[in-house]
């Protein structure tokens, strides 16, 4: 009867180990660590410098966008190949101003009228001073009188392609006496004109 108890916690024991290894437990995870310091570090070697990196490629070379070039400009008319023309007349200026008076304002709408009527003329403006100021400022309020003379015709039709325009100031006066009145003639915005 011993050999029978004894087979029976024999049987007993395989049973309980069979149902206890029958719900096991998940796998138990585990992170690595570092081990516990000792108290003696132990230096590690230093890592490797890093190379140097590469020289850059050498850039190409490559010009500056530039726009287009513009169409050449006409060649300018030779001035000595203008003339007068009766048909137009002269307009004059205050003193020291190059605004268009009104009367005449009318005379360039005569001359515009001409010019429109003669497409086949180029012009030239001849802006004008009297013998007052100095050189340099006589020259700039001349080329001011060609230039709004010019704009008074281009705002009549004339074409601004037609037009040169060109400041004497006070060097090619057409009265020399020291009075207003002849200083008003010199005040003054000629045309002279040429075929195309």
């Amino acid at each position: 009867m011993a050999t029978r108890g004894s087979q029976l916690i024999l049987v007993s024991l395989v049973i309980g180990t069979a149902l206890f290894a029958g719900c096991a437990k998940r796998p138990a995870t585990t992170q690595a660590s570092a081990p516990a310091p000792t108290g003696t570090a132990v230096a590690a070697p230093p890592p490797p410098a890093p190379a140097p990196p590469p020289p850059p490629p050498p850039a190409a070379v490559t010009p500056p966008a530039t726009a287009a070039p513009a169409a050449p400009a006409p060649p300018r008319p030779e001035i000595k190949e203008f003339v007068a023309v009766a048909d137009l007349k002269p307009i004059y200026f205050d003193f020291d101003k190059y605004d268009i008076r009104p009367g005449d304002a009318k005379v360039l709408d005569a001359n515009a009228q001409w010019l429109k009527t003669n497409a086949d003329q180029l012009l030239l403006i001849e802006g004008h001073c009297d013998e007052r100021g100095t050189n340099e400022y006589n020259l700039a309020l001349g080329e001011r009188r060609a230039k709004s003379t010019m704009n008074y015709l281009v705002s009549q039709g004339v074409q601004a392609s037609r037009i040169t325009i060109i400041s004497y100031g006070e060097e090619r006066p057409v009265c020399t006496e020291k009075t207003e009145e002849c200083w008003s003639k010199n005040r003054r915005a000629q045309f002279l004109v040429k075929p195309r």
